[in-house]
């Protein structure tokens, strides 16, 4: 059955005319006839009286018509809802997150930075590989892009001031983790040997953080001798393969210190090992929205 029949039926019970309804509706009185009868026979039963001058409704119409009106202001209330819902989503700021910040960073900073019912954030993300979060920014497809930041990413030139802007929200560093021995110490312990190297199991090259495990480890004294067996774009990714003990690999710290099965996990290294990092806000500088730029001053006097 259509809404449209209901407010046909409406439209006849208040004129009780089948012309003069016809004409509100803005069909045909042969369509209307025709409307009116389809819905009696979908109802099963006759609600207009033709018989009577002006017309009248039959007990199952005077029934019916107040079934009409409960139906149709239901529909009415709901499809307001449904458009403010979408006017609220559509007003909301779009992020694009990794996913390992949005797991262990992105809802906890929005909810203590009171920006978290302003802010939507894009599904797509999740699937987005390093400069990818860029691309969708210059597209348009999302306004803010929260990631990791360091100074060795391969794409870092493209980060100019003339055209992005950003907001530091946190300080972060990569933990190298291995599974425990049975004597409780890293099964695969830095830095290895030439003859024996640690396996590892690495991020994604296009990803924001192997180049700068890479760059980190180009700085050190002391060679690190790794053997890589796979490449994974997602943190959650690593710390399930070195849970099983395939090698060791560095986490995000706030993925270690959130994990409740942590315990099983140890350093696979001291902390000159440690991988600094930026938990950065990335916004394009030339943008025209309100919302947007009220929200970044918020965000700059929380972060100064």
């Amino acid at each position: 059955m259509e809404i449209r029949w209901l407010e046909d039926f409406m439209a006849l019970a208040r004129t009780r005319h089948f012309s003069r309804a016809a004409e509100l509706q803005h069909v045909s009185q042969p369509t209307f006839s025709r409307r009116i009868k389809l819905l009696e026979e979908a109802m099963g039963a006759t609600l207009i009286n033709r018989q009577t001058l002006p017309l009248s409704l039959t007990p199952a119409g005077e029934a019916f018509v107040d079934l009409c009106e409960r139906i149709t202001r239901d529909v009415r209330d709901t499809r307001d809802r449904i458009h403010d819902m979408e006017a609220e989503a559509s007003a909301r700021i779009s992020v694009g997150s990794t996913q390992g910040l949005f797991s262990h960073f992105y809802q906890g900073w929005a909810r203590q930075a009171g920006v978290a019912e302003r802010l939507q954030l894009n599904l797509k993300a999740t699937n987005w590989v390093g400069e990818q979060f860029l691309d969708a920014l210059d597209s348009g497809e999302c306004e803010l892009v929260l990631c990791y930041w360091h100074p060795d990413l391969p794409w870092g030139e493209r980060l100019t001031p003339e055209r992005y802007e950003h907001v530091t929200l946190a300080r972060e560093a990569l933990v190298p983790v291995s599974v425990m021995d049975d004597a409780g110490q890293p099964r695969y312990p830095l830095p290895g040997t030439a003859e024996q190297p640690v396996p590892l199991i690495a991020y994604h090259g296009r990803g924001f953080l192997q180049s700068a495990i890479e760059a980190h480890l180009g700085r050190q004294k002391q060679a690190a001798n790794l053997l890589p067996l796979n490449e994974n774009t997602q943190s959650a990714s690593i710390k399930a393969l070195v849970k099983q003990g395939f090698g060791m690999g560095w986490l995000p710290q706030r993925m270690t210190e959130k994990s409740e099965q942590f315990g099983s996990l140890v350093r696979a290294g001291d902390e000159r090992w440690d991988v600094p990092l930026e938990i950065r806000l990335i916004r394009l500088r030339d943008t025209r929205s309100d919302e947007l730029l009220t929200l970044w001053n918020t965000l700059e006097r929380q972060h100064v």
